[in-house]
């Protein structure tokens, strides 16, 4: 596993309780520090979930409590940038209630993805998701979407570290224009193969005859107007 892998999360196998947790209440603690974050603005507010992240990271075991800094050895110049923007508009407390808060509810989310798994948490928001359907919403299909995107994000990162490495053992270290190419080519072929392993599972086309079945009777209804 790559480090770049931890900057959201891959689930890091553990028995702590935090581990061991319901996925409601885990959802329950997210929903809850992200509400505190919007609503409850203040230096002492984002100061406790920071606390309170920290603590629950040490709670889950040594090994998830390790990846803790992970985002911050890639996005720490864009806290940085955010938070000389906010203490130069407005002032030391509010740039560390903005980014204070931001990184707490940042990890409080990726504590979910470390210590959950994945088809745990698929079901569990296609679950939340099903009084959806009332308006047409499919929560099997949004699950399905955000499952992708968890395992698509890995991939990615990995693809960027690969052709990292071979840029710099060809002398080309860092260079943009060298590593665009390959990661663009490599994350449309990931997507092909991706989209082809749906297809080949029917679940496209299942997809489209449902969008169908929502369409045709308003089709027929006009028809008849």
């Amino acid at each position: 596993m790559r480090g770049q892998a931890l900057l959201l999360g891959l689930r890091i196998p553990g028995t702590s309780m935090v581990h061991r947790a319901p996925l409601w209440l885990k959802y329950l603690v997210l929903v809850a520090a992200g509400t505190a974050v919007v609503f409850l603005r203040s230096p002492t507010t984002a100061a406790a979930l920071l606390v309170v992240g920290l603590l629950l990271y040490a709670f889950a075991g040594a090994r998830v409590l390790a990846a803790w800094a992970s985002p911050l050895r890639l996005l720490w110049w864009i806290f940085a940038l955010l938070a000389a923007y906010q203490w130069w508009m407005n002032g030391p407390w509010t740039a560390f209630m903005v980014v204070g808060g931001m990184f707490a509810a940042l990890q409080l989310a990726r504590l979910l993805l470390l210590t959950t798994d994945q088809s745990d948490l698929i079901d569990g928001l296609a679950w939340a998701c099903s009084p959806l359907r009332k308006v047409g919403v499919n929560p099997e299909l949004v699950a399905l979407a955000v499952g992708l995107m968890l395992r698509s994000i890995p991939a990615v990162l990995g693809c960027i570290a690969d052709v990292s490495d071979a840029a710099r053992a060809r002398g080309l270290g860092r260079n943009p224009i060298a590593l665009a190419g390959p990661v663009v080519v490599s994350a449309v072929a990931f997507a092909h193969q991706t989209g082809d392993a749906l297809a080949a599972r029917g679940i496209l086309e299942q997809g489209l005859r449902d969008e169908a079945a929502d369409v045709t009777p308003t089709k027929g209804v006009h028809h008849r107007l």
